[in-house]
Order: C-alpha cells, then structure tokens, then sequence
C-alpha cells in the first residue's frame, strides 16, 4: 500500500500493474467493464476483415496479428474464429497477467509486442490505461504537477518538468487557475514503440479521445469497478483511466513510421468493415421469420457499436507501417 505523496502516473503504475495491482486479478478486465470486444462478435468479426485486408496489402498468406492489452484473450479468439480460411494467422497476445487457462493454444502469450513482424497489431483500450501524470494550473496559471496518496487525496507539487511543460504547451495548454490535463507523454512514447515493434503493415488504436480544440478543461481521470464509475482511487480496488489525447499519439507514431497517421471515430471504421445498425427490411420477418431475428439481434449489436454518444465515438488511429503503395509497383 502507498502511504507517501507521489505522482499519478507512478500511484497508477503500482496500483494497476504492481504485484496486487488492478490487472493482476483474475477475473480480468471483463469483470470490471463492457468494451467493444465483450458488448459483439460482431466487433472480432470486424478486425479479422481488417486483418485478411493487411494481409492483402502486404500480398501475403500469412500475417501476425498483435493484440496489446488483451486482457484474457477474448479479441484473439473471435478473430481466429472469424478469419477467412486459407490464411495462416500467427497471434500474439501482450497482457502482463498471467495466461488464462483454456486458451487457444495458437495465440502465444507475451509480455511486450513481439519485434519485427508482418500483419496487423492491434490496442483496443491500451492507451487510456498506460498512467499518466497530471498537471494543475496554480493560482498564479502555474502548471503544477498533482500530487496523490493511496486514498485519493490530492495536493499540488513542483512546477511540471521541462519535457512535460513543452509537451503541455504543445498538445494541452492549461490556461486559467484550476484547469487540469493529463500529460500524455508516456502514451505518445508507448504508442511510438508499438508501432516501431512492426515490421511492415497496419497499427490501430481504438480509445476514449479527444484532440487539441476540444481537451476537457478538467481532465477525465476517472475510477470503474464492477461496472460502475467510481472515484478515482489508487490503491488497487479500480480500474483507472482517462482519455486519450489521440492527435498527439498520431503525431509520435507518423514519426516513427515516416508516413501519416488517420484519426476518425469508430462509428466510421465500422462501417468501413461492413458494421452499420441498419434493420433489416421488414419484408424478411415473413419470408424467413429466423433469418429476420438474427438480422434484427445483430442489427442492435451493431448500433451498440456504432452509437453517438457511446461506443461509436471512440477514436480509431491507423497508422501504416512501410506499405508499398500501388503507386510505387512495391
């Protein structure tokens, strides 16, 4: 247990990820909170058609898929179920818990994304848990770092370190008394290494986010458990989160890809990969009662997945990694 006045990126560390950290349990994150992957198959369905796609631009038969942040697996295995067949899937799961028992045996089970491969790696909500610090403006418009005990309690430290300070002026400029941002630095850092781990082809994070011209003026460091949002407690009992600055994460990974990055919401990606809540005509509830159920049940499932205000406007970041364009005969 942390008794001491720390940062809010080393409480998070400790508290999610240190030996009873948050994401040591077993019951993983499913237990705690609904993301896209739990809420439809129809999500796994979605990322197997963008991988069998990868796996076209790459022109190969067979490609990685990298899954970062796999809580127990559950991703790996819809999409293995729903690749096409003839290719040849290698996957690799990155989870710092332990592997779970009952596990496809063709998903590896790795610490950090593997170096060096072809195909598709994938983070659906990764970003918004690797920690953060936090910064408040003082009285004075100061940016000042939080400081954080194990029962929440807050108090403002030190003025924020020059390589925070610049990265705040840049991607979060805090500006009245009291304004707070979450230093996205680390995230910037990790993303830059996930896409660096790839070989050739395709980097996508999906996440909570939001860009430069609409940052939330005090933050968006918030607790869940057992479903439910709680405060923000580092001390084990919570998952702990906030939104991540997508455009920044963007900028640092088309700098280690040489090539620029897309940022759009999730509700267009779907629909890019054949996800829409359209309903399926009326008609069909006569002609084939059954079919008409099940297209009507996936129908919702996918209007989950695409809703404004919900699942639909979480950011999706692509970014390609060394694909030879039609253009350049590669």
């Amino acid at each position: 247990m942390m008794d001491d006045w720390c940062g809010w990126r080393e409480a998070a560390e400790t508290a999610l990820y240190g030996d009873e950290g948050f994401y040591r349990r077993p019951e993983g994150p499913a237990g705690h909170f609904r993301t896209s992957v739990h809420a439809s198959p129809l999500f796994a369905a979605a990322v197997a058609r963008l991988l069998a796609g990868t796996a076209r631009e790459l022109d190969s038969e067979e490609v990685a898929l990298v899954d970062v942040g796999a809580g127990r697996g559950e991703l790996l295995t819809g999409v293995l179920a729903a690749v096409p067949a003839g290719l040849k899937v290698r996957a690799y799961a990155v989870e710092i818990a332990g592997r779970p028992p009952g596990l496809d045996p063709r998903i590896e089970w790795c610490a950090e994304p593997p170096q060096g491969v072809t195909g598709l790696l994938f983070a659906n909500e990764w970003l918004d848990n690797v920690p953060v610090d936090i910064a408040e403006a003082d009285a004075d418009g100061v940016a000042r770092q939080v400081l954080v005990r194990a029962d929440g309690t807050e108090r403002l430290g030190d003025p924020v370190g020059a390589a925070d300070a610049e990265w705040l002026r840049r991607w979060w400029p805090l500006t009245d008394p009291g304004d707070r941002a979450e230093i996205g630095r680390p995230r910037d850092e990790a993303w830059a290494r996930a896409v660096a781990s790839l070989a050739e082809g395709l980097a996508v994070a999906v996440d909570y986010a939001h860009v430069r011209e609409s940052r939330p003026p005090f933050g968006t460091l918030t607790g869940f458990r057992a479903g439910r949002e709680v405060h923000p407690v580092p001390d084990g009992s919570c998952d702990l989160t906030s939104h991540v600055a997508l455009d920044a994460c963007a900028e640092a990974g088309s700098a280690v890809a040489g090539v620029p990055a897309e940022v759009r919401d999730q509700r267009a990606a779907l629909r890019e990969l054949g996800v829409s809540g359209e309903r399926p005509p009326l008609s069909m509830a006569s002609a084939d009662p059954a079919g008409y159920l099940r297209a009507l049940s996936s129908s919702g499932e996918a209007a989950e997945l695409t809703a404004r205000g919900g699942l639909g406007d979480f950011g999706w970041l692509s970014q390609r990694v060394r694909v030879p364009s039609a253009a350049s005969g590669g």
